[in-house]
């Protein structure tokens, strides 16, 4: 069984939502950082949080419009997407890694060390 598997992509016309979820194992969860990436050129954070924290890292292009946020109970993370755009039409990712010694989430994705299988989302105009 994998570490991370994510649901929840699909197709949508832009102005409308998604939510996307990242079910863990209870050993990947226990990871401090879980974030989200989408795959573009390169894969960049979308969002990220710190497992039982408060941390949180907003892409500035998704600020005010996505929210991520978690079930400990069901080792599950969610990213909720609304306003979407055509631009964020991408393969989404889940990752689980370390945190920098202050508790914030790292937002490059070599620093992450287990991914799912990632899930599709598409905007259309």
């Amino acid at each position: 069984q994998a570490d991370l598997v994510e649901s929840g992509g699909g197709g949508v016309q832009a102005g409308g939502s998604l939510r996307l979820s990242c079910a863990a194992s209870k050993f990947r969860y226990s990871s401090n950082c879980m974030g989200w990436f989408r795959q573009g050129e390169v894969r960049e954070a979308v969002a990220a949080m710190h497992i039982g924290g408060t941390s949180t890292y907003y892409a500035d292009s998704v600020k005010g419009r996505f929210t991520i946020s978690q079930d400990t109970a069901k080792y599950t993370i969610y990213l909720q997407m609304n306003s979407l755009k055509p631009e964020d039409t991408a393969t989404y990712y889940c990752a689980s890694g370390p945190s920098r010694s202050d508790g914030s989430c790292y937002t490059r994705s070599w620093e992450y060390t287990s991914w799912g299988q990632g899930t599709q989302v598409t905007v259309s105009s």
